[in-house]
């Protein structure tokens, strides 16, 4: 396997079995899947290095799969599209990669698994699984791609590059900072495919109107039950100085959209009479006293004056309390909007899984083009479900790819 930083200007044109657009996780795992078999693999990368976004993944640890990653874990047009990939390709079977390069690793919490030491192992780990067949051409700057016959060409830095297939692996436009853009559904429209709107996905939410003095907490967190209609997630909540954040709002804003509200449980644990209960063993206490005892100091005192409760307990109606209860359990927020594409650590929608085929990723009006990853209409939860798409829809691939 070859990286070079710029491709070599004496050879204008230069033929591949494969090109793969992308040195992503998902372009990476199918060029050594391909490399592997045998195929003349170019890998090209308009970034300077290859695995940006898996360098920088769980704060540098790389959250690399989820050992309950299965389909009901992701979001799509179609739910079942992910079943065969995912079976064919499982958590078990790229740790068992890992664990081949020596690559110490842990579980953090619900099946998230992380290196005991840097995300650049996975990156050196894939790039060693590429193999010699394989040329990893980074700072390319595809200007052109076309197909003549039964051969794409990509043209790139003065370089035409010519191969009978094409990987589309670019990604979607989630941390647009790090350069990435929508490439890839530019490049399916081209080619007559449908894309499926792509929205900000695993991304923090912003707070307005009634709601905007909730941004006074910015900084507080609290473990809470995030909600939308009949999905729930119940991890930490982060107030910020836009709206919310933490793992728990990441997760329900893949479900939300623009003008609907979601639901925090701020006690997700408590029995729904747990201040009646609270009312007769201490009669004396306040609202905020209570609780307090239960959740950050700030966002304590901030839900009592919300809910207008200043008397002592025993002081106070049955009537009230269980209201009171029945709003924490269920407090409803109406989100102003996200913090976009900027902060969105993955995109839902992509290229339409009506185009492809579930068993190889190849497109089905269009003989030799193929879709992976990110810029397909496949969308994991947080927590290294969307590592273990790409891993398992480049492996589909690149096992399919024509010899």
């Amino acid at each position: 396997m070859a990286i070079r930083a710029h491709p070599t200007i004496g050879n204008r044109v230069q033929s591949y079995d494969v090109i793969i657009l992308g040195a992503g996780a998902a372009g990476l795992m199918c060029a050594a899947v391909a490399g592997q078999r045998g195929l003349r693999v170019a890998v090209l990368e308009k970034a300077a290095k290859p695995g940006k976004k898996i360098l920088i993944s769980g704060g540098g640890r790389c959250n690399f799969t989820n050992l309950g990653a299965g389909p009901g874990n992701y979001l799509s047009s179609n739910p079942h599209f992910a079943k065969s990939a995912l079976a064919r390709y499982t958590p078990a079977d790229f740790i068992a990669l890992v664990e081949k390069h020596a690559i110490a690793w842990h579980e953090k919490t619900l099946g998230q698994l992380f290196c005991d030491g840097s995300a650049k192992q996975i990156v050196e780990m894939l790039l060693d699984e590429c193999g010699p067949s394989v040329d990893v051409i980074c700072e390319a700057d595809v200007t052109a791609v076309t197909k003549d016959g039964g051969d794409f060409a990509v043209s790139a830095n003065g370089i035409r590059y010519s191969a009978p297939g094409l990987v589309i692996a670019t990604g979607g436009p989630s941390i647009s900072k790090m350069g990435a853009t929508g490439f890839a559904y530019d490049l399916a429209r081209q080619f007559g495919l449908k894309v499926i709107e792509p929205r900000p996905a695993l991304v923090p939410l912003t707070l307005g109107g009634k709601d905007v003095l909730f941004r006074d907490l910015s900084g507080v967190s609290a473990p809470v039950r995030a909600s939308h209609g009949k999905t729930s997630f119940e991890e930490a909540a982060l107030f910020t100085h836009k709206g919310l954040s933490g793992p728990a709002i990441l997760q329900i804003s893949s479900y939300w959209r623009p003008g609907e509200d979601i639901g925090i449980a701020f006690l997700p644990a408590a029995e729904s009479d747990w201040l009646l209960a609270a009312k007769r063993d201490r009669p004396r206490a306040t609202l905020k006293t209570a609780l307090r005892e239960h959740l950050p100091d700030r966002l304590a005192d901030a839900l009592a004056d919300r809910l207008e409760i200043a008397r002592e307990l025993g002081n106070t109606s049955d009537k009230t309390l269980r209201a009171a209860a029945q709003r924490l359990a269920d407090w409803r927020f109406t989100p102003s909007g996200s913090e976009g594409f900027a902060k969105a650590e993955v995109t839902l929608g992509g290229i339409s899984t009506a185009e492809l085929s579930s068993q190889t990723m190849e497109t089905r009006s269009v003989p030799g083009l193929y879709a992976i990853g990110e810029a397909v209409d496949v969308t994991g939860w947080l927590g290294g479900y969307n590592f273990q798409w790409a891993w398992a829809s480049g492996v589909a691939c690149g096992r399919a790819l024509a010899v």
